[in-house]
């Protein structure tokens, strides 16, 4: 047994091993993430970098970092094992079924089988388990009644205080009509429909539709490194998961920088 430990430890402190066990670790645990816009703000900011819970939600296709170039080119798969899947609330990190290449960060608000509309910039949604399920789940809620069902408005703005809307977009015809309308639609099976925290600044579900188990990445764990747009460390966020970055303290810190820094936020990313 100790020369299998002895022989493990030669091999960890050769390059071939070293690449290897990076490799393995970027692949199945855990990978680095930066993000590059402000549609998840004020949970998530710019120059935010985390690492990603790789195991979450299964095990998805490997991919070279930087090349995108999965380790069975033979194949457009983009899942090696399926596993758990999102749940309500949490954040997702994807590809973008338009461009595959592409990874995304946007929070999970339904799941298949679920209905949902948008009115006003207002989100309701009707949950699978039905009518009763929502009148014991959603207590304290805002409900209405439409076409028959029962539709909670904004279920998540409680739970994940860092969702907020832009008081400066107005429907003037200026700006995309589903950021204040959007039809009621039924979540395919094996889809999840995503939106950003920043909802009036995010381009998400709403425009091109819901993604893909398939597509799903993992989600964020915590932040190893934070910079702002002026190259100033916010050391406050380092080693904060998602769920510290939504208190009280940091949220005010996020909301007080974005009134600063993004008095002329515009456009959808």
């Amino acid at each position: 047994m100790k020369e299998v430990i002895k022989k493990a430890y030669r091999f960890s402190n050769s390059w071939t091993g070293t690449i290897i066990i990076v490799l393995f670790i970027i692949f199945f645990i855990a990978q680095a993430f930066r993000i590059p816009s402000g549609s998840m703000k004020d949970s998530l900011l710019i120059g935010d970098h985390l690492f990603a819970k790789k195991f979450a939600y299964g095990i998805s296709m490997p991919h070279i970092p930087f090349l995108e170039m999965s380790i069975m080119p033979w194949s457009d798969k983009l899942r090696l094992v399926d596993g758990d899947t999102p749940e309500r609330g949490d954040i997702v990190i994807f590809r973008y079924p338009g461009n595959p290449k592409q990874h995304f960060v946007k929070r999970c608000v339904a799941l298949e089988g679920d209905e949902l509309f948008v009115s006003e910039k207002n989100l309701y949604i009707h949950h699978s388990e039905g009518d009763e399920w929502i009148k014991e789940n959603f207590k304290g809620f805002e409900i209405i009644v439409f076409a028959g069902k029962l539709w909670v408005k904004n279920p998540y703005m409680k739970d994940h205080p860092g969702i907020h809307h832009d008081e400066k977009i107005v429907n003037n015809g200026r700006y995309p009509m589903p950021l204040f309308y959007f039809s009621p639609i039924k979540v395919e099976k094996g889809n999840y429909f995503m939106m950003g925290d920043n909802r009036d600044h995010s381009n998400d579900s709403r425009f091109w539709g819901a993604v893909p188990y398939d597509n799903i990445e993992g989600t964020p764990w915590f932040v190893y490194f934070s910079v702002n747009d002026k190259w100033e460390i916010r050391w406050d966020r380092i080693g904060k998961t998602p769920t510290d970055l939504e208190s009280v303290s940091h949220l005010d810190l996020a909301r007080k920088e974005r009134l600063q820094i993004d008095k002329d936020d515009h456009g959808i990313y």
